[in-house]
């Protein structure tokens, strides 16, 4: 039996707008978590999200809301560091296990809350830090590989966005020019593929001090019917800001993201061309996004430092 960890608080935070004079209200589900990340809604309208630890010897877990009566219960107490969460059209729950003690791998969620690894290797090595991922309508994957904390040795001499396609095991690099990939999606027509690079410099190995931040920028990629990306173009350079964590993509092909820029953080949404048209300022540093469905399919539910929200953007 899962364990009951809390309901939700009807806590209000005020929040701030550019653009336009919408102001709705970020509502604060649950306070509970060390880092929480990759939250993803399954067809009846459950919605899943992970608690990372920081402690590589401490298990990580995979958390589940219920809208309906607003408790989140446990669905995996060790989740081997699962960071962005998706469902296939089946309903089967894939998670990107990251490093730092985790399973550094694509990995399947068991109906259990066991972690299946799928995915461990590329050529022979292993996976830098599986991060974020996007299951397409054909159930076919992509999945940003970057690395930002962890001791384990790194195999990779590069961080790369893969297709992955389950049927056929198949596993291609998709992306060579993205410095550092981190959230990745796909515009409703499933014809371009959105991949925030976020490079910070660091990658686990030793003292965050000496990092050099790389890139910061959000960029669309189109793709052909075999799921190769090409055509590259920058939507937008968030410059010495830290940019975009993940990003959801709403049903009119907008990008709603988690920005984590120092001097301005939160959930922003922008056009198709990488235009900002709202923001909203988040208690904490953001890290992921997702949609509801059914009756909740215009509520974006977020993930920030240990919490996990709900906002109704059109309020």
């Amino acid at each position: 039996m899962r364990r009951c960890i809390a309901a939700a608080v009807c806590l209000f935070v005020a929040v701030s707008s550019s653009a336009v004079a919408r102001e709705p209200q970020l509502q604060l589900l649950w306070n509970e978590g060390e880092f929480t990340e990759g939250v993803a809604v399954r067809s009846d309208g459950m919605v899943f999200f992970s608690d990372i630890a920081r402690d590589p010897d401490v298990p990580g877990r995979i958390l589940m809301f219920d809208p309906r009566t607003a408790a989140v219960t446990v669905y995996s107490a060790d989740s081997r560091k699962s960071n962005g969460l998706y469902f296939d059209s089946q309903d089967r729950l894939w998670a990107c296990c990251g490093a730092n003690g985790g399973a550094m791998a694509l990995c399947r969620v068991s109906a259990d809350g066991a972690i299946i690894p799928v995915v461990e290797t590329f050529n022979g090595r292993r996976l830098n830090s599986p991060n974020d991922l996007v299951v397409l309508s054909d159930d076919t994957i992509y999945f940003s590989d970057p690395r930002y904390v962890g001791p384990e040795p790194i195999e990779l001499d590069h961080q790369s966005v893969f297709h992955f396609n389950p049927q056929t095991k198949v596993l291609t690099r998709a992306t060579t020019g993205i410095e550092k990939p981190n959230g990745v999606h796909v515009s409703p027509d499933e014809r371009r593929v959105y991949v925030a690079e976020t490079n910070n410099g660091s990658t686990g190995q030793g003292s965050t001090d000496s990092a050099k931040m790389g890139r910061m920028t959000l960029n669309v990629f189109d793709r052909d019917d075999q799921g190769a990306l090409s055509g590259r173009r920058v939507l937008k350079d968030f410059g010495k800001q830290t940019g975009i964590d993940g990003m959801t993509v709403a049903a009119d092909g907008h990008l709603w993201a988690a920005v984590r820029s120092e001097a301005r953080f939160g959930i922003a949404e922008f056009d198709e061309n990488g235009k900002e048209l709202f923001f909203v300022a988040t208690p904490e540093l953001p890290t992921n996004c997702c949609f509801g469905t059914g009756a909740e399919r215009d509520v974006l539910y977020v993930t920030a430092g240990g919490g996990f929200y709900r906002l109704r953007p059109a309020d």
